[in-house]
């Protein structure tokens, strides 16, 4: 989750949980995620760390194993079926972003596809109350199927009973409201490949030092699998692909506002630090920030999601040196393939993974195709040579 791309502690305040959502490419940036239950965030105990040193594959929030969106499949015939039987459709997002807007827009060419008709299409600016009340509002209109993310999975669970209530087919981008069983009250939760995300930032980070030097990690200190997956991916590949290269300091953070003061630790206390990693794009700025008031210009830093400001250095030869990020178009296309394997009464997997990608200075443009199915923005498109 590119992103976007989302992240979200969930016995925090709900102001904190709207900064990180953003991030998770579904959640990291990426999007793509919020609160609490299995699949929520919750602050580590002091002195801890949420990396797991055994992981070794991207697992759901309650241990269910991935399939690749890639595999959601529809016959013809099953095509033609929901072409004419009239299906309705809602959307219910937690913020807006480019992350969002990619998935948005995959789901809804899919839904257009198959006959399935969008009839509302929502933006919860991070507020649980407001989703709340859109889950209401869309609910009017009977939509066969609803898909989105849940800004705070505690109070979702009541939120989204309506729906349930109804019969509506629902599909979660990354988090699902607490208490919610796969195959009852939802049908499938589609998210990042999380693992996969990980091991190639680690590899770009790696090959970027040529094999040596020294590596700190800054990474997203709260149980929230989604983050914790990828910060472990980073951890154990960099480990066992890279062995020239040390990792000197692991510093967590529960707000991605700190990451500047955290950087600026880092490199009073390690001066030869060779590459930073962060656990996405939102903390690399703060990095970002504490390199430039340095003047040090040799330190690559590595993060996931695609963000136009750090999109921005990497182009400017500054010191980020790659993104890795979800394919956020596709995860809405799975989204809309799992909500019409619901209403076909196909069973669509619990846990569904999208691609991954990895953009450098020189794969800008095709990165944002990839991702998010866009073209360069003009903010970016200026600095691009």
């Amino acid at each position: 989750m590119s992103m976007k791309p989302t992240i979200v502690r969930g016995i925090v305040a709900a102001a904190a949980l709207a900064v990180t959502l953003t991030a998770c490419s579904t959640g990291a940036g990426s999007g793509g995620s919020s609160a609490s239950g299995s699949s929520s965030a919750a602050s580590a105990p002091s002195g801890s760390s949420v990396i797991d040193r055994t992981l070794t594959a991207t697992v759901g929030p309650n241990g269910e194993k991935p399939t690749p969106v890639s595999e959601l499949t529809l016959t013809d015939a099953e095509v033609a079926k929901l072409q004419v039987g009239h299906y309705t459709a809602a959307q219910l997002w937690h913020t807006n972003s480019q992350f969002v807007s990619a998935v948005q827009a995959g789901a809804a060419a899919e839904f257009g596809r198959l006959g399935i008709d969008v009839t509302a299409t929502t933006n919860a600016n991070m507020d649980a109350g407001t989703q709340a009340n859109q889950v209401q509002t869309a609910m009017a209109k009977k939509p066969n199927v609803i898909i989105g993310l849940p800004v705070d999975p505690t109070s979702a669970a009541a939120a989204f009973q309506p729906a349930v209530d109804a019969g509506t087919k629902l599909v979660f981008l990354s988090n699902v409201p607490k208490g919610y069983t796969y195959g009852k009250q939802y049908t499938s939760i589609v998210t990042d490949d999380l693992y996969e995300m990980g091991k190639q930032a680690a590899e770009a980070l790696g090959k970027a030092l040529n094999g040596k030097g020294e590596v700190a990690i800054v990474f997203y200190n709260a149980q929230y699998y989604v983050t914790n997956q990828r910060d472990a991916a980073f951890r154990t590949t960099l480990k066992k692909e890279f062995p020239g290269i040390k990792i000197v300091a692991e510093q967590g953070f529960s707000d991605p506002n700190n990451a500047t003061s955290i950087a600026n630790a880092l490199l009073t206390q390690h001066p030869k630090l060779s590459g930073i990693y962060t656990s996405w794009s939102q903390p690399a700025e703060g990095v970002l920030s504490a390199l430039r008031t340095v003047g040090n210009t040799t330190t690559k830093v590595v993060t996931l999601d695609v963000d136009d400001p750090v999109v921005v250095d990497m182009a400017t030869g500054g010191n980020t040196v790659g993104l890795v990020a979800d394919k956020a178009y596709e995860l809405g296309k799975g989204m809309a393939d799992a909500a019409a394997y619901a209403l076909l009464g196909k069973t669509a997997p619990p846990f569904a993974v999208a691609g991954v990608l990895t953009i450098t200075k020189d794969s800008i443009p095709q990165g944002y195709q990839d991702s998010l199915h866009s073209d360069v923005p003009s903010a970016v498109q200026k600095v691009l040579k």
